[in-house]
């Protein structure tokens, strides 16, 4: 079998039939005809349902995945939010302390309507993962590395957890994506990715995946419902984001490489704290990240000696970063995460998130090096 990469540069590579251009059109159809038989000779009916390009973008992530099948969403957020609907009445979800914020609010939001039960855990900590499962518990939710304090979680030690109570086991994949860690390969049996993120690369996309490990009850579930209300993605955008995937091996391998090198700076550094980032041998996550993961990710995350105002003062005074949300595109981004969480908020108070670009790896530390010493 050839290499991710290569399998990678060749995505979509389908020559059109009638010009031979060797990059797929764009097919913005939504509807299809049918035939005097009426039958659907093209296996399409309606563009809720299915359509060309994003089926195409589809069959992709499956077989970067190596899963059984995928289906693609309007965003990140609507694809977890077809996990959590497919769930049955009076399930109990179990999710990470640590977790993407708007997930969280998602899964509480539900909850509060009383739609299912939920529990947060350190997903550190297998001991506390096996005391919060209930007899209800349906669904257990990982994001490793954690959004946004990078905890590491033994997808595989949590795996033998779920199996073990007949858990659905779902791992958030975007900040990894299929090069650097293969979820179902320690036992995930749903993988999600926001394809806005990494996938798609560019910072012009808003899209969501779900990749399915098996044709299980709950895939059919997911499927039905995504068809009913339509949260699908748009062919444009499934067409951005295939361009996207061909290009994700090389971009990535850079921005981990420049990662590594910015953590390591900010490590030394005496104005501060803390680093958060898998790859630094003082991680606590740092073991487990080594045998799950082909590197450490792009993304990091510090706190400064003088705590919050100190942070948001290294935040505004740099000038190459972009103090904006979201991650994985080319351009380096730097957020102070709490005041964009808002109330409620588990992040540190003096914690910046940094999403690493493309740019020379040097450029970005003499950037928070003259922004450091503004504090």
């Amino acid at each position: 079998m050839v290499h991710i990469n290569t399998l990678l540069a060749h995505t979509a590579f389908v020559p059109d039939s009638d010009t031979a251009a060797v990059i797929p059109p764009v097919h913005f159809a939504t509807t299809y005809e049918r035939a005097q038989d009426n039958s659907y000779p093209s296996g399409y009916v309606y563009s809720r349902e299915g359509n060309p390009t994003r089926r195409l973008l589809e069959k992709t992530l499956t077989g970067l995945e190596n899963g059984f099948d995928c289906r693609t969403f309007s965003s990140g957020m609507a694809a977890g939010h077809a996990v959590l609907m497919a769930l049955p009445a009076e399930s109990h979800i179990i999710i990470p302390d640590d977790v993407y914020h708007g997930f969280r609010h998602l899964v509480m939001q539900e909850a509060r309507v009383g739609r299912y039960t939920f529990s947060a855990v350190d997903m550190t900590d297998l001991t506390r993962i096996s005391e919060a499962v209930t007899p209800n518990t349906r669904l257990i939710w990982v994001e490793s590395p954690s959004n946004p304090q990078l905890k590491i979680s033994d997808i595989a030690a949590i795996s033998s957890i779920a199996r073990q109570n007949e858990i659905t086991l779902a791992v958030d994949g975007t900040w990894t994506s299929p090069i650097l860690q293969r979820p179902f390969d320690l036992g995930a049996d749903i993988v999600l990715h926001s394809v806005t993120k990494y996938i798609a690369g560019h910072s012009d996309v808003l899209g969501g995946a779900l990749i399915f490990k098996d044709q299980s009850e709950y895939y059919e579930r997911v499927c039905e419902n995504q068809k009913l209300t339509g949260a699908v993605l748009d062919p444009f955008s499934s067409w951005l984001t295939l361009r996207g995937v061909r290009t994700l091996a090389v971009r990535l391998r850079t921005q981990c490489e420049t990662a590594s090198r910015v953590a390591n700076f900010l490590n030394q550094h005496n104005r501060v704290s803390r680093v958060y980032f898998p790859g630094l041998e003082s991680h606590p996550g740092f073991e487990v990240a080594s045998r799950q993961m082909t590197s450490s990710g792009a993304m990091l995350s510090f706190e400064t000696a003088g705590g919050e105002a100190d942070s948001i003062t290294v935040a505004a005074s740099v000038k190459l970063f972009r103090r904006a949300t979201s991650l994985g595109g080319t351009e380096s981004l730097i957020e102070h995460r709490a005041s964009m969480e808002g109330p409620g908020t588990t992040t540190p108070p003096g914690l910046l998130r940094l999403s690493i670009g493309l740019e020379y790896s040097d450029d970005l530390i003499a950037d928070l090096e003259q922004a450091l010493a503004e504090i």
